[in-house]
């Protein structure tokens, strides 16, 4: 079995304590067995601490919180995902009075958001919160408070109740919230949302996916998948003949999460074939790929199958 190694951040490899060099988003892959139960180490910088785990079938069907796990055709890719911090030193960041709340963004280690006020709600935030702003707004006249780390926003009720956090390219606070809310794909499309509120919960209203900047020729099949996932336009990519059947397109891909570029190893087994890996759930941090290709003439896609 071929297994590849990626990481979050960039972090020292070993096997059974052999070095075998740095990982980040760029995989390594080592050929193993399972059954030899593998001790594998990956080791962060700084104030990161090192994950530590034993490949074997059991870490194959069932990965740990820290890592998420693809089987692809025999093969595993291995996501570190999380590591845990050194430091457990708590440092206040933000903290105010809010409608009676008392919203608070610490550190301990990892960033949180506290809210206490009728009720108590802890939160874990992306580490960008460690430079958090914030400002009150009002969605319907009524009153929140939005906090903003990086691209996320997080918007926070009268009552101290996280009713909005994603991440955004804008938001608009008057009678409705609008937010343009994007996705990794390569058209950099973006979802244009608009949410209602009652003073309790967002409601979506409406949500249309846009792509903002055309894809370049050898990449039309991901943004055709990727289009497909996000509720895009993707007939758009469809020859004449095969465009009448775009709705059927749903039920015979199934529910992937997400798009994948095929590695080395598929073209030395398939050839040279358009294809992309959809990613399938099959449990908590597992998932599996399945290749499918296209036939694209005249720029548009004529036949979709999958990969055998």
């Amino acid at each position: 079995m071929r297994v590849y190694f990626l990481s979050c951040v960039t972090a020292a490899l070993k096997l059974n304590g052999i070095y075998l060099g740095v990982i980040n988003g760029f995989e390594k892959f080592v050929e193993l067995d399972p059954a030899d139960g593998i001790f594998a180490e990956v080791i962060p910088a700084d104030e990161l601490q090192p994950a530590g785990f034993i490949i074997d079938k059991k870490f194959l069907t069932a990965p740990p919180k820290f890592a998420d796990v693809y089987l692809t055709e025999g093969d595993a890719i291995v996501y570190i995902k999380d590591f845990a911090f050194k430091s457990t030193r708590i440092e206040v960041i933000y903290q105010t009075r809010f409608c009676g709340n008392l919203i608070t963004v610490f550190s301990q280690g990892e960033t949180y958001l506290s809210a206490e006020g009728a009720e108590f709600g802890l939160i874990p935030l992306p580490q960008k919160f460690k430079a958090v702003r914030a400002e009150e707004r009002k969605i319907g006249g009524r009153d929140v408070l939005a906090l903003y780390g990086g691209d996320y926003l997080i918007i926070i009720s009268d009552t101290g109740k996280v009713i909005f956090f994603n991440e955004v390219r804008r938001a608009e606070f008057d009678d409705r919230l609008r937010a343009d809310v994007p996705f990794a794909t390569c058209t950099a499309a973006i979802a244009q949302c608009e949410y209602g509120y009652d003073g309790e919960t967002l409601t979506l209203l409406s949500s249309k996916t846009v792509e903002t900047r055309p894809p370049e020729n050898d990449v039309i099949h991901f943004a055709f998948f990727e289009s497909v996932l996000t509720r895009g336009d993707f007939a758009r990519y469809l020859d004449d003949e095969l465009k009448p059947r775009a709705d059927d397109l749903k039920s015979y891909l199934g529910e992937f999460v997400s798009v994948a570029v095929p590695p080395e190893k598929f073209y030395s087994a398939h050839g040279d074939v358009t294809a992309a890996g959809l990613v399938y759930p099959k449990a908590e941090n597992l998932f599996e790929i399945k290749y499918f290709a296209v036939d694209i003439s005249g720029g548009k896609i004529s036949n979709i199958y999958p990969v055998e």
